[in-house]
């Protein structure tokens, strides 16, 4: 049952994406009075809609081949993408289309050419218990980066190029991909279109959303460092040379001076200060069931807030989560950048099939050289519950919130609770 609702669903969902490519607004009109003329003229006895259906029928029999027996025109395409946009905005770009033919091109509808949205089985089969064409298309728009209108060019002569201005949203974070771009045009009775595709395939990434933060005071003091400038560059206090010494058993080899070595015969180092910088962790839960979808992606868009707003000049900031394994970026001064970490975040997925054990792990293996950290968890039980008693043991300087829609049993009043939908206004509590 549940593989023919899919066969069928996906197929309609082909069916309706061809049709607004394949027909001029009047032509969907014209589509729209056939299937209702088609319904009420079944009983051709008590209704003279059936002339109405059969009429509109031919018409756009006419236009369909018409617009397959056309000249469609060759064409070529290029297009200039911003290099990165934000989930919720608007942007837009330039396309640039070539008239390669020997006649003048008119009434011309430049479309883009996204990834299809359509879920695979396996995730409608885990995503809906029943299997409805409202279900089916929430998957869709689940899956949906991004949306893109289409261009209009009136008349364009052989051999000319003209730019269009393309209009685009982006929905939510991720990559959206670009596999080419259609250009239709209006057959003789500006009902149907003869579409040419044009493979041109491209990438954008959409960055999370980011949410407006109040001022942060990061509590903490400078911690030593182990490997020093190699992993600091110039933050904090930067390591300095101090000098000249004689080798001792268990000095790295990179720090002889070979100079002085070959001038004395004798084993000389070169002598530095040790290195002491604020470093800071951004804990990111990705430990999340399809039901904790909204909350899981405030989440990533909390963590992106914090990233863009904390100073990485002068400190140092792990980004810290687990998907496949787990994973550190490292932003600051000779380290990343923010858009960097930003990029990372637009990539994150849920990792429900992990144990939350592989974050503590990695957390704790770190936290002797934190300052402080920022824990943004979905939930609130024993085991997220025992990583910030571990991380408080310690001395670290803790910020802890919790993304969650409904009421976290035994929350701390410490943590600062975030409800899908009203996390601007929490995050004011700040």
């Amino acid at each position: 049952m549940r593989k023919l609702s899919y066969r069928f669903y996906r197929t309609v969902g082909a069916l309706i994406h061809r049709a607004g490519r394949g027909l001029a607004p009047p032509g969907q009109l014209a589509l729209g009075a056939l299937v209702l003329s088609g319904v009420f003229g079944i009983d051709t006895t008590q209704s003279t809609a059936y002339r109405m259906f059969a009429f509109l029928a031919a018409l756009l029999g006419l236009a369909w081949l018409g617009a397959r027996l056309g000249r469609r025109g060759e064409y070529a395409v290029a297009r200039v993408l911003p290099r990165l946009v934000s989930a919720g905005e608007r942007f837009e770009y330039r396309l640039s289309i070539t008239n390669r033919g020997v006649r003048t091109a008119r009434a011309l509808t430049v479309s883009e050419d996204l990834a299809d949205p359509r879920p695979e089985f396996r995730q409608f089969r885990e995503n809906l218990r029943v299997p409805t064409w409202r279900g089916w298309q929430r998957l869709v728009a689940a899956n949906r980066i991004g949306r893109i209108g289409a261009g209009v060019v009136q008349a364009i002569a052989p051999g000319e190029t003209l730019e269009v201005r393309m209009q685009g949203e982006a929905l939510r974070r991720g990559r959206m991909h670009f596999t080419g771009v259609t250009v239709g045009s209006d057959e003789t009775l500006g009902l149907a279109r003869g579409l040419v595709s044009l493979p041109l395939a491209e990438n954008l990434m959409v960055l999370p959303r980011r949410y407006r933060l109040p001022p942060l005071n990061l509590p903490g003091g400078r911690r030593l460092q182990q490997g020093g400038v190699s992993l600091a560059s110039s933050v904090g206090d930067s390591e300095e040379f101090m000098g000249l010494r004689e080798y001792r058993p268990g000095d790295p080899l990179q720090r002889v001076h070979w100079k002085s070595f070959a001038r004395t015969g004798q084993p000389v180092v070169r002598e530095y200060q040790d290195e002491f910088f604020e470093r800071h962790a951004l804990v990111l839960d990705t430990f999340a069931d399809p039901l904790q979808a909204a909350a899981f992606e405030e989440a990533v868009s909390v963590a992106a807030s914090f990233a863009c707003t904390i100073d990485t000049q002068e400190c140092l900031l792990d980004l810290m989560f687990v998907a496949d394994q787990a994973h550190t970026y490292t932003a600051g001064r000779g380290q990343l950048a923010t858009a960097s970490l930003l990029e990372v975040l637009a990539g994150v997925c849920p990792a429900a099939d992990r144990p939350f054990s592989a974050l503590a792990d990695a957390l704790r293996a770190r936290a002797g050289a934190l300052t402080g950290c920022i824990c943004i968890l979905l939930d609130w039980d024993l085991e997220r519950a025992a990583m910030v008693d571990a991380l408080r043991a310690r001395g670290s300087a803790l910020r802890v919130l919790c993304v969650n829609q409904g009421a976290c049993a035994g929350l701390p009043p410490w943590v600062l609770h975030l409800v899908p939908g009203r996390v601007q206004e929490g995050l004011t509590r700040l």
